[in-house]
């Protein structure tokens, strides 16, 4: 019998380790609404009603409940939305994350200094959630809603992340997720992967070269915890037309810089990386 002090905080005495036991039913279909609607602009009661496949009858009640706590919201009942209580929930997040307050100024800087779009996410699920982005006035611009998810290997962030990872958590991160190809440059190859990170972790900085979507390219870099710990990645982004790969490199100092000083102004340690030859550097 485990003693009060063996039992997992937060847990009632009578729980057990069983997920179908413990699911409140109706909870767990609202919350995959709520998921639902976040991947959209807006659908319909009956859209719903396939994507979640329930009900419209059980997807009306469960939308009137959420209505009723803000969480979401309609005109006249035909477009059901996320409503204004998501966002301020969500944002209880972002208010103790403190890197996406402190990295604000930075990352204003960041803009300013190469006219493109800079952005801050961090790996959640083994995913690249990106959290904030001061955009670009340029005309043709990256956009990355905060809260939009995308695939470790096939992103610059997610790759300054990996680069720093431990080798098995590294592995664990490929054989979970996979190694999936998006365009004709996505790294599918775990060896090439590897190869990039090293690449990676010896020059400080990230290029994502159109791996997620053709003409979009991306330089990136990691912030570091007070351990020397990767928890978040600064990049800028931009279409491939302005940002070419000898554009990307010479960005590179600079986005790498910039995650340096929120690594700094959040208490943060930068690690030691060792240099390579610029030739090597492509």
């Amino acid at each position: 019998m485990s003693s009060p002090q063996n039992r997992p905080r937060g847990r009632p005495k009578a729980f057990h380790d069983k997920t179908a036991q413990n699911t409140v039913q109706s909870l767990d279909r609202a919350m995959g609404l709520l998921h639902v609607l976040s991947e959209s602009g807006g659908m319909t009661l009956s859209e719903l009603a396939n994507r979640s496949g329930q009900s419209p009858a059980t997807v009306y009640r469960v939308l009137q409940t959420l209505a009723a706590h803000r969480m979401v919201e309609t005109e006249s009942e035909q477009i059901w939305q996320i409503g204004a209580g998501a966002f301020q929930i969500g944002s209880a997040f972002l208010r103790r994350t403190k890197v996406v307050e402190r990295a604000r100024l930075p990352m204003e800087d960041l803009m300013r200094a190469t006219a493109e779009t800079a952005n801050l996410g961090i790996e959640q699920r083994d995913e690249v959630v990106f959290l904030n982005q001061i955009e670009t006035h340029q005309t043709i611009r990256a956009f990355f809603p905060p809260g939009t998810r995308g695939p470790m290997h096939a992103s610059g962030i997610g790759k300054a992340l990996l680069a720093f990872y431990s080798p098995s958590r590294l592995e664990r991160i490929i054989t979970a997720q996979g190694l999936s190809g998006f365009t004709p440059q996505t790294l599918t190859c775990p060896e090439a992967l590897r190869a990039d990170l090293a690449r990676i972790r010896a020059r400080g900085f990230a290029i994502d070269d159109q791996e997620r979507t053709i003409g979009m390219r991306c330089v990136a870099a990691p912030v570091f915890n007070s351990h020397g710990e990767p928890i978040a990645g600064i990049s800028v982004s931009g279409p491939a037309f302005r940002i070419g790969v000898d554009q990307a490199l010479a960005l590179g100092p600079t986005v790498r810089e910039t995650a340096d000083r929120v690594t700094k102004v959040t208490g943060g340690v930068v690690p030691n990386t060792q240099t390579i030859p610029p030739q090597t550097l492509r």
